[in-house]
């Protein structure tokens, strides 16, 4: 028995119609793909955002998709810099692409990366950002006592200690604070981040990376 090939719902948005058409007629022959209206489209929905560049009306179409908490968007653009893809990101874009870049195959990863919650960024741009973020961490969080994420070392230290199985007095004690202390701090991390429990609290500095 065949096993019958799961299709990507897209939805095709762009600031002019000949950039829509052209995707629509990228796209449409395509086994992995399901091009779809917009009355049709759900929270699965993977929405392609086509446009020249990164203007006002291309941030005002984003902000509504994350009004709308559409979370699986692609934009392709004709002009990217670095401040574009921030732009973007800080929008609700999960993939980025430049046009002169993209055919059908790259569309379609890039569909299945939305689809599946991964991030795509190019490399060039991604390096780049990289750098600023370690910049940021060295020059202006770290002399704060502060990370990326949020936490600051006295916050990362009691969690470490935490994940490693010790209880609040031990925790105290090795730290050579007070118990209240460390309850205290425990309980601004969970309130901070909306997080359930220390266990939570745990686990979402391990995939931050921080202990």
């Amino acid at each position: 028995m065949t096993q019958q090939l799961t299709r990507i719902p897209v939805l095709l948005l762009a600031t002019d119609p000949i950039l829509r058409n052209g995707l629509r007629t990228t796209l449409y022959a395509r086994p992995e793909i399901r091009l779809i209206d917009e009355d049709d489209s759900s929270p699965d929905t993977v929405v392609i955002v086509a446009t020249d560049r990164i203007d006002e009306q291309t941030k005002t179409t984003l902000r509504s998709l994350q009004c709308r908490r559409v979370t699986k968007v692609v934009l392709i653009a004709g002009d990217l810099d670095d401040a574009d893809v921030l732009a973007a990101v800080e929008n609700g874009v999960c993939a980025v692409a430049r046009r002169a870049e993209v055919d059908a195959d790259i569309l379609v990863r890039l569909a299945a990366a939305a689809m599946s919650g991964e991030g795509v960024l190019p490399p060039d741009l991604l390096g780049r950002l990289l750098g600023r973020v370690s910049r940021l961490q060295r020059q202006v969080l770290e002399p704060r006592g502060l990370h990326i994420a949020g936490f600051t070392d006295r916050e990362t230290e009691v969690l470490r200690l935490l994940a490693a199985g010790l209880s609040t007095s031990e925790i105290a004690r090795q730290l050579s604070y007070s118990q209240r202390t460390i309850k205290s701090i425990v309980h601004d991390v969970t309130n901070r981040f909306q997080l359930r429990n220390r266990s939570h609290a745990v686990a979402f500095a391990m995939r931050e990376g921080l202990i």
